[in-house]
């Protein structure tokens, strides 16, 4: 086939922390490659996740959400990888949660330097607007900061106007060659899905808090008789903090561990065998070379 008739292009889903911007993603490949919960900047690293339909392959890049006032070393990290996320793209898909636009949104939105053409504006969590009539005039007034391309209501947890929001990336695709096999889903490996599903279920299943202090560390990944050997560590600030992810008797930590093999077992077709431990690593989220251990990569985010 020649080269003109593909196309193929690289999508940034970025936003403000907590917009719909995994689940939207998961949304539209199909599956779950990306976690989500309702507590704020659950997504750390950028990932990425391929869509291919006929002749066209869109690459989608997920990223931590942008959030002001924190300022630990993992906070700025997030920030970084969610500004780089904005340029060297082909599509820009800013996401925000219902008719709410901000001044943070505005600032953020001023940051886009490669030309609003290709940028679409997916106003998601449009099945929790109660008043339908404030959808038309609140898109009027987006419209006018001439900012997007496109303005597309979205649902993405209630695949609402999913197929629109494709088409206009599929659009705005350049010709190209496929950069990845056509039934590939995602450019992430096992072992680093399973410590972002085990991570999942610790942040679903403890305060409001913790979860911004909870990082997993896969020790072993193999398998063996058919049979997927998973050890893990999970990485806390504070000894309070490992009796809060322990629980009592072991409970919540069972619990974790019950809710994450489950899950794994469905996504890799297989019987797993999961270890958990929990360790206190003082002071982790803010200091730059314990980060770089346990696998953020800081240089990209520079």
């Amino acid at each position: 086939m020649p080269q003109q008739s593909k196309k193929s292009g690289y999508i940034s889903i970025v936003g403000k922390t907590n917009v719909g911007k995994s689940t939207l993603l998961n949304e539209i490949l199909g599956q779950k490659i990306s976690i989500t919960s309702r507590k704020p900047q659950t997504t750390r690293h950028r990932l990425l996740g391929v869509k291919t339909i006929k002749d066209s392959q869109m690459i989608f890049i997920d990223t931590p959400g942008f959030h002001k006032n924190y300022k630990r070393a993992l906070n700025r990290y997030m920030n970084k990888v969610a500004s780089n996320a904005m340029t060297g793209v082909d599509v820009l898909i800013y996401v925000i949660d219902s008719l709410e636009w901000t001044k943070e949104d505005q600032d953020i939105t001023n940051k886009m330097i490669d030309g609003y053409r290709n940028s679409i504006l997916a106003i998601n969590k449009i099945d929790k607007i109660k008043n339908k009539e404030e959808l038309l005039p609140f898109i009027e007034s987006i419209s006018k900061l001439k900012k997007f391309s496109d303005i597309i209501p979205i649902s993405a947890l209630k695949n609402q106007n999913i197929l629109s929001l494709i088409d206009s990336i599929l659009i705005k695709l350049p010709g190209g060659n496929h950069v990845y096999p056509e039934d590939q889903v995602a450019d992430i490996s096992e072992k680093f899905l399973a410590s972002e599903i085990i991570r999942e279920k610790c942040i679903t299943r403890v305060g409001d808090e913790l979860p911004y202090r909870i990082s997993v560390s896969i020790d072993k990944f193999k398998e063996e008789n058919k049979v997927t050997h998973i050890d893990a560590t999970l990485f806390v600030e504070k000894k309070s903090q490992k009796g809060m992810l322990i629980g009592s008797s072991g409970s919540k930590l069972k619990s974790i561990g019950t809710a994450s093999r489950l899950e794994l077992e469905d996504i890799y077709e297989t019987k797993v065998m999961l270890n958990l431990w929990v360790k206190v690593k003082s002071g982790w989220t803010d200091d730059e070379a314990m980060l770089s251990t346990m696998g953020y990569d800081l240089g990209k985010s520079s």
